[in-house]
């Protein structure tokens, strides 16, 4: 493949993001009814639209897993991926965001940016991603593109410039202004193309000033461009739209287009933006890889020629008809059905059974894969989410997700015996799918704990055991799983010693434990070889028994001492130890090690920590007082404050514990006329009183591994 392949330089591999009833999914069925791929728009409502196909998502009416397809228009190749826009699915959007080459936020005409639309627009920050914005639903009431335009500019960026203008508001919106060519495209009752009319004339002042910052803008990115603008001359259009694409694959500026997805408007003048100025493959930039045996990262380029194949491994779903899929980005060579490609992480070689390009939950089965492709894989059953594959010849391991942490989880137990083996493997098959599902066995209870990122996640995952796999657990009520940590720094010897009569048992650790910052999880040092902070070992401890003490100290800092939660933002340093040359055994070490963290926790002021979560509620002015009375008994505290007309958004953060059941508790405060999300912000202390009944209820249950006197608060 060559920088000439033009079917590759005209391929846009994009994702649609948007906060919860933006318009995303109804925005997509447009996309792709104007393209040719459906002949028919489906309807959230009716549950028959092509990209949410899974139960779960047409009873609900909401879409939980991102969902791939492709499309053409004018020319070019789209391969387009649709993401959640609930915020206990983020791990749909991160890990889409890291396989596109540009993004098309949607944002609501009435609710403009909200919480996660601006998580979101982090995430494609971090990989430096080309943006479209498209401002949906403004034939709603309330619908105000420059209210939202203020809010974009405010709370995301500076560098939004719109191409349209709307033409009429709410019931009235008829079409949009490109401010490009001065023309006004009216959809009118029933047309799926637009009018092509003069701006209208009480539009006309407005429409000039608006392309006089848009022409400033594109200039300002184009030194030639610029001088000819400063000197009076307008560049010509072809100049214009080649800088504006410029522009925006290099994120100097962020176009902004308008519309109503439902009522199809607007939707033409988007895909025609999409394939103008969002990147190619070609034009994105290179990825970096590590090679085995080199310090030094590699760049990936997808323009390079007869470059080797490289692709990621960003979904694993199963297909009730040919089984075990990966849905895999293409970034560099390519790959045709029966090669083999290497897995770096587990060293192995693979063999491409099949390929297939997906479209919702259907397949077409095709022969190869090249750069630039979104395609699902058959035949690759070790590869897990965030896995890279490339040629064995050339083996690299691009850079893997980081998704956040679960912040509730629920038991589930069997109805009988017979199911505890069937429960564990299907909870095992949602965890291999969903990166942001964990789950735990309790040998001494026999339950199968869950923890996810909100009650929805888990709920949604509790219903797939039942449609998938035939499962009815009992479920929990939804639990907050805290953490423990300290607030002192501290020394103990952990001396296991013991003499039988024949083959005797010794081993001895000293160690110091101090807290980290939040966040910082656990480290552990072994600082024999140099001492630490004056202290000098008298003897070098054996590496396996080193090891041993490490296997130790992390199996008691994961059950807890407190209240048998998992520990973090700890470091544990091995300052020194003692070993026999005969009696002194790889688990005597693992005892002591135990042993002397436990000890040195107990004397370092142990602390529970509970999650604390970003909380944004959106209401009327007229509930304003009994929703912020409502956040402080819940040991919340409001922060800000935007205003939206007559409704008030409240941003601010309360504990996990205090808001289960809100969405209940506040459709009551407010009579069904509100809107909330809530985000997982950071771990923080528990309150004395309330860490206290917390150890008590634990201790009732069992869950406390250790005697509650050994250990010293």
């Amino acid at each position: 493949m060559s920088r000439k392949d033009s079917s590759v330089e005209k391929t846009r591999v994009i994702g649609i993001f948007a906060h919860v009833d933006a318009g995303k999914t109804t925005t997509s069925e447009g996309i792709l009814y104007h393209t040719g791929r459906i002949h028919k728009m489906g309807d959230i409502d009716d549950g028959n639209t092509q990209l949410d196909f899974m139960v779960q998502e047409r009873e609900r009416g909401i879409t939980i897993m991102s969902a791939a397809t492709t499309c053409d228009w004018h020319g070019h190749h789209i391969n387009l991926i649709d993401t959640p826009g609930h915020i206990d699915f983020s791990a749909e959007v991160i890990r889409s965001i890291r396989v596109i080459d540009g993004a098309v936020i949607l944002l609501c005409g009435v609710g403009g940016v909200e919480p996660q639309t601006e998580t979101v627009w982090m995430h494609a920050d971090s990989e430096n991603l080309a943006r479209i914005i498209f401002v949906n639903k403004l034939d709603r009431n309330g619908a105000d593109f420059n209210r939202v335009m203020a809010e974009v500019q405010a709370r995301l960026t500076p560098r939004a410039v719109p191409l349209q203008l709307p033409i009429g508001r709410e019931d009235n919106f008829t079409g949009v202004v490109d401010l490009l060519t001065r023309q006004a495209l009216i959809w009118r009752d029933g047309e799926e193309v637009p009018a092509i009319e003069p701006v209208p004339a009480d539009m006309s002042v407005e429409v000039e000033q608006a392309r006089a910052r848009l022409l400033d803008a594109i200039c300002e990115t184009d030194d030639i461009l610029l001088e000819r603008h400063l000197e009076g001359a307008e560049p010509d259009m072809d100049a214009l739209i080649a800088a504006l694409r410029t522009a925006t694959v290099e994120k100097r500026i962020v176009p902004v287009l308008c519309g109503s997805a439902r009522n199809q408007i607007g939707l033409q003048p988007l895909l025609d933006a999409i394939v103008s100025y969002l990147p190619s493959p070609f034009d994105r930039a290179p990825v970096k890889a590590d090679v085995p045996g080199n310090d030094e990262p590699v760049l990936i380029r997808s323009d390079a020629p007869e470059a080797p194949f490289c692709a990621a491994a960003f979904k694993i779903v199963t297909d009730p008809f040919v089984g075990h899929l990966t849905w895999v980005r293409v970034f560099a060579g390519g790959c045709s059905t029966g090669e083999r490609v290497l897995n770096p992480r587990m060293r192995t070689q693979v063999n491409i059974q099949r390929i297939y390009r997906m479209h919702g939950g259907q397949r077409d089965l095709v022969d190869s894969m090249k750069v630039g492709d979104v395609v699902a894989l058959v035949g690759v059953k070790s590869v897990l989410t965030g896995d890279t594959l490339c040629s064995p010849a050339h083996p690299v391991t691009l850079e893997t997700f980081k998704f956040p942490e679960p912040v509730i989880m629920v038991a589930l137990t069997p109805n009988s015996e017979e199911e505890r083996e069937k429960l564990h493997g299907a909870v095992a098959h949602l965890c291999k799918e969903d990166p942001t599902l964990i789950t735990r066995y309790d040998d001494e209870t026999g339950e199968e704990t869950l923890a996810g990122m909100g009650e929805l996640h888990l709920e949604i995952a509790v219903d797939r055991l039942r449609t998938e796999f035939g499962i009815v657990a009992n479920v929990s009520r939804p639990q907050v799983p805290c953490r423990e940590t300290i607030r002192a720094t501290a020394e103990s010897t952990g001396l296991f010693k013991k003499q039988t009569g024949g083959h005797g048992h010794f081993a001895k650790i000293i160690l110091r434990v101090e807290p980290l910052k939040r966040g910082s999880g656990v480290e552990f040092e072994d600082a024999p070889k140099s001492g630490a902070k004056g202290r000098r070992n008298k003897q070098k401890l054996p590496l396996d028994f080193v090891r041993a003490a490490e296997a130790g100290v992390r199996q008691t800092l994961e059950k807890g001492v407190l209240a048998g939660y998992q520990l973090t933002d700890i470091r544990v340093t091995l300052l020194d130890g003692a070993f026999h040359e005969v009696d002194s055994s790889d688990k005597d070490f693992e005892i002591a090690g135990s042993m002397a963290v436990r000890s040195a926790i107990g004397a370092a002021r142990p602390v529970l920590l509970e999650p604390v979560m970003q909380l944004d509620v959106s209401i009327g002015q007229e509930f304003l007082g009994v929703v912020t009375a409502d956040v402080g008994r819940r040991r919340g505290n409001i922060e800000a404050m935007n205003v939206r007309g007559a409704m008030r958004t409240l941003s601010g953060e309360v504990p996990l514990s205090e808001v289960r059941g809100y969405a209940t508790d506040l459709r009551s405060m407010t009579q069904g006329r509100c809107a909330f999300t809530l985000a997982f912000r950071r771990y923080d202390f528990v309150p004395d009183n309330i860490a206290e009944n917390i150890i008590k209820d634990r201790r009732a249950q069992g869950k406390i591994p250790i005697p509650r006197d050994t250990v010293t608060v």
